[in-house]
């Protein structure tokens, strides 16, 4: 588990990385458009694109510090023996999930290569976001997947 949490530190500084370029992209753009009536072509692709794939790339980190929402209406007078259960039982759900789209997202991403896709005003080619949601997808998954078998007593889903 300590080699995917230090993955999933790593795609989080990547993300981050990411969004401030975005943010500073977005920011040279309106004072471009300001001050001297030329905003930075295709900004707003940029952004969504680099967003999507940020956010991708944010969600190891999140399931590594078991960051989701977890509503307890129900399970708040169990036990902390059937809520261990069922713990591990959402981190083996949410792996499913997250495998089932990598999968999807790397076929998406292979077709979007095959079929040459770009973003309509600068023509960015559309498989590179693919590319980085895939990997942090599967990250995702084998973090839960750890977590279902190995538990998660401290906060970074470490050996219980």
């Amino acid at each position: 588990m300590r080699a995917l949490v230090l993955l999933a530190k790593i795609s989080a500084v990547l993300a981050g990385i990411l969004l401030t370029f975005i943010t500073v992209m977005t920011c040279a753009s309106i004072v471009g458009r300001e001050l001297f009536g030329s905003a930075i072509t295709g900004d707003f692709e940029l952004s969504g694109a680099a967003t999507g794939a940020a956010i991708a790339m944010f969600m190891p980190w999140c399931q590594a510090k078991r960051g989701n929402i977890i509503v307890d209406f129900f399970t708040a007078s169990c036990s902390e023996k059937t809520n261990r259960l069922l713990d591990r039982f959402g981190a083996l759900l949410l792996a499913c999930c997250f495998a089932v789209l990598a999968w999807r997202t790397g076929l998406g991403g292979l077709s979007s290569y095959a079929s040459n896709s770009g973003t309509m005003i600068l023509g960015f080619p559309e498989w590179v976001v693919f590319a980085c949601m895939t990997p942090s997808f599967a990250l995702t998954s084998l973090i839960a997947l750890g977590q279902f078998f190995v538990g998660f007593d401290d906060q970074l889903g470490e050996a219980a």
